[in-house]
């Protein structure tokens, strides 16, 4: 059974652990210096929050698969949505996990990751492009005729935003 997963770009990790402890009756299942996340069983959800790389708000959407037969129904639906334009990642160790996933862009630019997780990972992230350590996402690139078209970089920090490139 998969679940449904979000990830928000927070400021400050301790008060917002405390909101969301509060908020979702429970503890982080797993928490880092600049990472927590909750495994919530109702409603089926993976939710974390982190201050890395991004500005604060929403992040990404995604689905969490179970199995990796899973995975590879998500990414038959996430080829029929985006016309094809996923970017694949067979192998990423992003929020402290090692994951087979893969990224779609939806028409509003806003980024989904489907993953199956495969273990815990000691460090954030390897799979970066930026400097800081965001882990990679792909961007939208475009809008009206080429909306569907994505870019293969790390969603930027604040203060890189308008930039030409994307990742520095």
């Amino acid at each position: 059974m998969k679940r449904f997963h979000v990830h928000i770009a927070v400021e400050h990790l301790d008060h917002s652990i405390a909101f969301y402890s509060q908020l979702f009756g429970q503890m982080p299942a797993k928490q880092q210096a600049d990472y927590a996340k909750w495994m919530l069983d109702d409603p089926r959800v993976n939710f974390a929050i982190s201050t890395r790389g991004h500005a604060t708000g929403l992040n990404h959407f995604g689905m969490q698969a179970d199995t990796v037969e899973e995975l590879a129904q998500l990414k038959m639906l996430a080829d029929a949505a985006s016309g094809t334009q996923v970017l694949d990642q067979e192998t990423a160790t992003c929020c402290y996990a090692n994951s087979k996933k893969h990224w779609i862009v939806d028409p509003q630019g806003l980024p989904w990751e489907h993953f199956f997780t495969m273990s815990d990972a000691q460090v954030f992230g390897e799979d970066t492009a930026a400097q800081d350590g965001a882990c990679c996402i792909p961007l939208h690139n475009g809008s009206g005729e080429k909306a569907a078209e994505t870019v293969a970089c790390c969603v930027p920090k604040a203060d890189n935003a308008g930039k030409k490139s994307c990742c520095n």
